[in-house]
């Protein structure tokens, strides 16, 4: 069963860190903030997600990247993330819904957890399957780590 591995916070930039539980509004984890709003956040954008299975992969390969390293505000344990695609809703704990929007593009801030700093290594263009997803929050709700995550739309 996928459940909320981690839930990830920060004043702006990364490491982002880990808290027990959270509310989630429309525009994104209450408490949660990013430090080039140009590029991060915004309403398709107001979730980063990440596989904890991608970031212990990545971790076998060498690189030091840690659940909320990349930036991700849910770190998700039990999703087949090279099934997921755009359009996607999820049930996360009793109230939270969210529908995936688009691969997040890598950011060289990154670097730094990654062995030559190819922090490409998580692009989906180049390595499918590997990348940090955006979602867009359609019911707003409480979560705490440990929660169900269940696909309600495949």
């Amino acid at each position: 069963m996928a459940h909320i591995h981690q839930i990830n916070v920060s004043d702006g930039g990364v490491p982002k860190l880990p808290i027990e539980r959270a509310y989630v509004a429309t525009s994104g984890v209450v408490g949660d903030d990013q430090a080039d709003k140009a590029h991060h956040g915004g309403p398709d954008q107001a979730l980063c997600l990440f596989s904890l299975e991608v970031i212990q992969l990545l971790q076998l390969e060498g690189h030091t990247i840690s659940p909320g390293a990349a930036g991700e505000n849910l770190t998700i344990e039990g999703l087949d993330w090279g099934d997921m695609t755009e359009g996607q809703r999820y049930r996360m704990g009793s109230d939270l819904l969210v529908e995936t929007t688009f691969p997040a593009t890598p950011c060289s801030k990154n670097a730094q957890w990654f062995v030559d700093g190819n922090f490409r290594r998580i692009s989906d263009k180049a390595y499918p399957g590997s990348a940090r997803w955006y979602a867009k929050v359609i019911e707003p709700g409480e979560i705490s780590a440990g929660d169900q995550v269940e696909l309600i739309t495949p």
